[in-house]
């Protein structure tokens, strides 16, 4: 009986010993992944990402204009001779790596949306305005600025080119509602004249305000 019972310990301790090893192997290859078990309950934990949702998408057609950023001293003066606030809403067409609008909602509670075709711009702009603390003011569409519906907006900032302009001008003067301002950095709109011309830095900004009755030659 001794005999047996010793036995059956040992065959039974050879199973358990089977299980343990058994067991750990998952552990092993958690920990190879670099997966920390918990302290607390002796289990492993992963980590969930958080749900994210796309933000940017194939670019549909090359730019019309070049990425070149407006300097900040302009983009506080263009902000400034707009006389933006937070009532405002501002909508900026190319809007590069954000900083107009992202500077409008940080000094001035202004809500602004952002339109660029490129999705590298896009991102860097959402990225800049959390930095910023603003992105419960503020957004990022990766549209074509032909396309896009600006007629919500009541300043329109941009800094295109002077043919980019003269083909969108139509479309602002048809889209937007008398007393809108528009603020361009360094080029104008052709016969359309500007109401103020200043100068900072040597770079020249434009404004206009979107008139009741629209001349025939500038539709």
């Amino acid at each position: 009986m001794n005999f047996k019972k010793i036995l059956f310990l040992l065959v039974t301790g050879v199973s358990i010993t089977s299980l343990g090893i058994a067991g750990c192997t998952p552990q092993g290859t958690d920990l190879e992944a670099g997966i920390q078990p918990s302290t607390l309950t002796g289990q492993t934990e992963t980590e969930t990402p958080a749900a994210t949702t796309p933000t940017t998408q194939p670019q549909e057609r090359p730019g019309d204009v070049p990425y070149v950023p407006t300097p900040q001293p302009v983009v506080d003066a263009m902000l400034k001779v707009a006389k933006v606030g937070k009532n405002d809403i501002l909508y900026d067409l190319g809007s590069g790596d954000g900083r107009i609008v992202t500077t409008a909602a940080q000094k001035f509670g202004t809500r602004g949306i952002g339109i660029d075709i490129n999705p590298e711009r896009i991102q860097e702009a959402n990225d800049n305005a959390q930095k910023a603390g603003v992105t419960d003011r503020v957004k990022f569409v990766q549209q074509d600025l032909f396309t896009t519906d600006f007629s919500e907006a009541t300043v329109v900032t941009l800094y295109l080119l002077p043919e980019v302009n003269a083909k969108l001008r139509p479309k602002l003067l048809s889209e937007l509602k008398p007393g809108t301002r528009i603020v361009s950095h360094a080029f104008d709109m052709g016969d359309w004249k500007p109401e103020q011309t200043l100068t900072v830095d040597g770079k020249t900004i434009y404004y206009w305000v979107v008139p009741e009755q629209v001349p025939a030659n500038l539709r």
